[in-house]
């Protein structure tokens, strides 16, 4: 690999990690349900606000033919606003020598797909670890959509996942997808729910169908408590419930430089990412602008904004570890 080819080279890997990080938003949205949408709906600035109106169901009232023919409460027609927040991340320097390469008369490429399969991976399981966070703490903040199951009974189980549905009521068929870790996922698999089907696969995330119901399987810090007694958490997400945006300004750069032995490049990018929780806001007075992941796992960070919680993004079954 010439030197003078490193621009090339920076040019070619950055379109090799959009294409990878593409087939694999594709592949995930479709195995999800959408309960997890990888949007490349990028937006500028930082937050996306979206007004909708409120609900007004609440005006519906009895009525009284023989009473005293009254004024009744007004109720006022009004939007509210959802609040997407962006994200910053960064990947690297990653250090390799470029006749590391000649020496051993590889072809460029291989280091291309090396570096590009690495970071999408890694960016992909950013966003996911950060969406899962965030949706974990703005639920359990509300606590009506919460379903606690403690008291020594063991791993979580279907019938708590299917409780913590029930929590929704006449629209738990709205949520599509159970969002758990690996030792929740096995524990299930143990209690006879043998028939599953792999859908989706990548670095740490797995995307299979239980009974009838997807399930991402990924070791989401925010799932499961580290301290001594910590408990477990499963997420029931509808569809849209979390919305990660691919905000499209990926900014990689490659830097060759001499005053070693040999010559050395390193390569890192920097990237960003915007993250919505359907029926939530981020709080962008109290949450602020490029929040870091305690911000963002801060359940008073995410406003709820709609009137019914059956309008929000789902549901959390919390139980012993």
């Amino acid at each position: 690999m010439a030197l003078s080819n490193m621009k090339v080279f920076n040019e070619y890997l950055q379109t090799a990690i959009i294409e990878t990080l593409d087939q694999m938003v594709d592949k995930f949205n479709a195995a999800s349900r959408g309960a997890i949408q990888l949007t490349t709906q990028g937006f500028d600035g930082d937050f996306l606000q979206e007004a909708f109106w409120s609900s007004i169901h609440a005006a519906q009232r009895r009525v009284d033919r023989y009473a005293t023919n009254g004024t009744p409460g007004v109720t006022n027609l009004a939007q509210a606003q959802l609040n997407s927040v962006k994200i910053a991340g960064g990947f690297g320097p990653i250090q390799f020598e470029p006749a590391q390469l000649t020496w051993i008369q590889k072809n460029p490429t291989e280091a291309l797909e090396v570096i590009s399969r690495n970071f999408s991976e890694a960016m992909m399981k950013d966003m996911l670890n950060t969406a899962i966070a965030a949706a974990v703490a703005a639920i359990e903040a509300q606590g009506s959509n919460v379903g606690y199951y403690d008291g020594g009974t063991g791993p979580l189980n279907y019938r708590d996942l299917n409780n913590a549905h029930a929590l929704f009521g006449d629209m738990s068929s709205l949520i599509v997808c159970n969002v758990v870790d690996g030792a929740t996922f096995h524990a299930l698999i143990d209690q006879n729910l043998a028939n599953s089907e792999r859908l989706f696969s990548a670095q740490g995330v797995n995307v299979v169908d239980i009974l009838g119901r997807v399930m991402v399987v990924t070791d989401a810090p925010a799932l499961r408590e580290t301290t001594t007694g910590g408990d477990v958490k499963a997420l029931g997400l509808v569809s849209g419930g979390i919305v990660v945006h691919d905000i499209g300004d990926l900014v990689t750069n490659t830097e060759t430089s001499n005053g070693k032995e040999r010559i050395v490049t390193t390569w890192q990018a920097d990237y960003a990412f915007g993250l919505g929780l359907k029926g939530y806001a981020w709080d962008t007075g109290n949450g602020g602008k490029t929040p870091t992941d305690a911000e963002l796992a801060t359940g008073s960070n995410w406003d709820k904004v709609v009137t019914d919680i059956k309008h929000t993004a789902g549901v959390l079954a919390i139980a012993d570890a």
